[in-house]
């Protein structure tokens, strides 16, 4: 084992979009676990869009990353060192950590997983977070029924594309928002009934009459912006909107001006909800059960884009901003076990 352990910490706040100065990669002596603790080394490192307001000095519902502080995201890693009675060396666990390579936690703060009932990297995908989020977000905050249509943007990402998903399971036409033909054909593999690309696509809201000529009864928004905006004018009366993300403002400057959708939603008669997965916290183990029940029986599946070493960790998150992803995006840190 090194002596060293390479981290990310916070190097300066991003204007817009963050550069390279944003993430500066430190080597630090690696530390020892103390009593109750425990040594993981990271297999595999979540990026995710959320940490953008992190960056930030501002608070939204994460707090703001200080500079000069570790950043944290959700991983998959390996117990190298325990003190902890409950966990030993070689048993897995997930949790939400330092972007490093190894970490020293206290053993409560992590769950331990096994690698199997599932691979480990869909602990950070279809059965951690994102899997939750578009269980929780559909199902509570869309309240989808046998006969509606579901629009998803950002539909081919990890959270998006479990939602088609459930949607389909539920009986629902689906129609989804990505970037990029290959992700539209993606949609159209896991059930989709119309994929629409917006990068090639002139008026977001003809393309969306002609693929919901019957209007719009739940919409589950991880993007904002445009497409949100032709979405809220197919709203159909009792329409629910499930706000997830606003991935096409995180790097925003200024809040930019859009079309005012209050009489919309008021002749509509619909409901607007924005949700934080956390909110279910309670609940996520019934949400894990029936995730993995789903990909079990196949009636899930999940695509994963791994970017190998830590080294190019910033380079996956701001893949994100530019839709090269399909499915969850990871870092691979090390090797699954050693």
């Amino acid at each position: 084992m090194s002596e060293t352990n390479r981290r990310y910490v916070l190097g300066a706040r991003p204007e817009g979009v963050p550069g390279p100065e944003t993430f500066e990669l430190e080597s630090v002596p690696l530390e020892e676990p103390e009593s109750g603790d425990i040594l993981v080394r990271t297999v595999y490192l979540s990026v995710d869009p959320y940490m953008r307001d992190r960056m930030d000095a501002s608070e939204s519902y994460a707090d703001p990353w200080e500079l000069g502080d570790p950043m944290r995201g959700a991983v998959v890693g390996q117990v190298a060192k325990s003190n902890y009675d409950g966990l030993e060396a070689g048993e897995y666990v997930t949790g939400e950590l330092e972007w490093a390579e190894y970490a020293v936690v206290d053993g409560g703060s992590v769950h331990k997983i096994d690698p199997e009932l599932a691979p480990l990297s869909t602990y950070l995908g279809v059965l951690g977070m994102p899997g939750q989020t578009a269980y929780f977000g559909l199902l509570e905050e869309g309240r989808p029924r046998a006969g509606d249509t579901v629009v998803v943007s950002g539909a081919a990402g990890a959270v998006g594309s479990t939602v088609v998903q459930i949607a389909k399971l539920n009986g629902c036409r689906v129609v989804g928002f990505a970037g990029s033909d290959t992700k539209v054909e993606f949609l159209e593999e896991i059930g989709a009934d119309v994929g629409i690309n917006y990068k090639t696509t002139d008026d977001y809201r003809d393309a969306l009459k002609e693929a919901a000529p019957g209007g719009v009864d739940v919409y589950f928004d991880n993007v904002g912006g445009p497409i949100t905006d032709a979405v809220f004018t197919q709203l159909n009366t009792d329409a629910r909107v499930a706000i997830c993300g606003q991935i096409a403002h995180y790097n925003a400057e200024s809040v930019p001006t859009g079309p005012r959708k209050l009489p919309q939603i008021l002749t509509k008669r619909a409901s607007v909800s924005g949700f934080i997965v956390s909110d279910y916290a309670p609940r996520f183990g019934q949400a894990t059960e029936q995730l993995g029940q789903w990909v079990g029986e196949g009636s899930i599946t999940y695509r994963e884009t791994i970017t190998q070493g830590i080294e190019n960790a910033p380079d996956a998150f701001m893949g994100l901003f530019e839709g090269e992803n399909i499915g969850k995006q990871l870092v691979q840190v090390s090797d699954e076990s050693l």
